[in-house]
């Protein structure tokens, strides 16, 4: 069975500068990515261990519409940039992208074919993985999509640590806890998600607030009751002082800090 974790967030901005310097400001390590050459996006990030933001923009939009992929991620920036600033989908880790294509593909979900991605990094290097998209939604909530990158957890955290990707936040110690999707039926969008992509509920009660979460990994998926189907918030905890408390926004985005 492969292991699913919660692998990074993709937050589409129009303008990538603009985003690294607001992390910077905030003590956030945050520094430019590279080029999708073949889909005409590129992007900027911040890690938190192994989860991590992807800012992701449109470059080249003549080739970002023309381009002949089934990336619903560079589709959807073309859809939504420049008006619609927000999240995107949540990226979801696995060690063996065949056998959780079998089990979504059991589960009735419309499935991309399993494409090769890279990247050019700043450093005139290759970044490979290997991924799927879901098409459809539930009740207009957009599904995650599927990605794997070569070598374990383990390794590849030692490599990005070595390379410097993998980095200490100037404010201190941060880490991703959750991500908060706000939803029409918060009851009905948990238990769609846990049984087409197998997440285990966190508890078997809602939150005072009438919120579910499903666990993964470690953290946790929220689906909390409100209009617009999609990812609203980022839950990071944080030792710093001048961070715990905060809340920052891009577009429809929020980035809120609570301590350690």
């Amino acid at each position: 069975m492969s292991s699913l974790q919660w692998d990074h967030t993709v937050h589409y901005i129009n303008d990538l500068e603009q985003a690294v310097q607001t992390f910077t400001d905030n003590g956030l390590a945050a520094f430019p990515g590279g080029s999708h050459k073949l889909w005409g996006t590129h992007n900027a990030l911040s890690y938190f261990g192994l989860n991590y933001v992807e800012f992701l923009a449109v470059e080249n939009r003549e080739l970002a519409e023309s381009a002949d992929t089934a990336n619903l991620v560079v589709k959807d920036a073309v859809k939504l940039l420049p008006e619609h600033e927000g999240f995107s989908r949540v990226a979801i880790r696995t060690d063996d992208i065949e056998q959780t294509a079998a089990l979504l593909q059991q589960q009735g979900l419309k499935l991309s074919p399993i494409m090769d991605g890279r990247r050019l990094n700043k450093q005139g290097q290759w970044i490979e993985w290997r991924m799927l998209t879901i098409g459809g939604h539930f009740q207009g909530l957009v599904y995650p999509f599927v990605i794997q990158w070569k070598g374990t957890d383990g390794q590849r955290q030692q490599e990005l640590r070595t390379a410097g990707i993998i980095r200490p936040h100037p404010a201190g110690a941060v880490e991703v806890r959750a991500a908060v999707f706000s939803v029409t039926d918060p009851a009905a969008t948990a238990a769609h998600w846990s049984q087409v992509i197998g997440l285990p509920f966190q508890n078997h009660r809602s939150a005072a607030d009438g919120s579910v979460s499903l666990a993964i990994g470690n953290k946790a998926f929220v689906f909390r009751q409100g209009n617009g189907e999609q990812m609203q918030e980022l839950l990071l905890a944080t030792d710093a002082p001048g961070l715990a408390g905060r809340r920052i926004r891009f577009g429809q985005a929020d980035y809120v800090f609570t301590a350690l």
